[in-house]
């Protein structure tokens, strides 16, 4: 499982840095997306994946960490999906404004052409 979220991770990083590396805006803003969700995935990760362990304490469990999950990672993945949407919506009504002022959607302002 963790060679499949080592792989998945990795997988995203490259594809967004490669995309964010490109000159048109629409594929700027598709690689912080994925980038965005390889560090969602690497944080989650980080946290320890588990299945069917409560994240919180018990009466009649020991005290132990290892009984249970930790509910930060989780809290901040869902943060970091609030504030990526949030994000996303900004930088997309920003690269409207900024083709139609422009009339292209190159990051550095120059057309095909030149």
């Amino acid at each position: 499982m963790e060679i499949i979220l080592a792989l998945s991770i990795g997988a995203l990083t490259s594809s967004g840095v490669w995309l964010i590396l490109r000159s048109r805006t629409y594929q700027v803003l598709i690689g912080l997306s994925l980038l965005s969700y390889a560090v969602n995935l690497f944080i989650f990760a980080m946290g320890r994946v588990r299945t069917g362990a409560p994240p919180i304490l018990e009466p009649g469990v020991a005290e132990n960490l290892t009984h249970y999950t930790d509910p930060l990672p989780q809290a901040l993945v869902l943060t970091a999906i609030v504030i990526n949407f949030a994000m996303t919506a900004l930088f997309l009504v920003v690269l409207l404004a900024a083709r139609g002022l422009a009339r292209n959607d190159h990051v550095d302002g120059r057309g095909a052409g030149q």
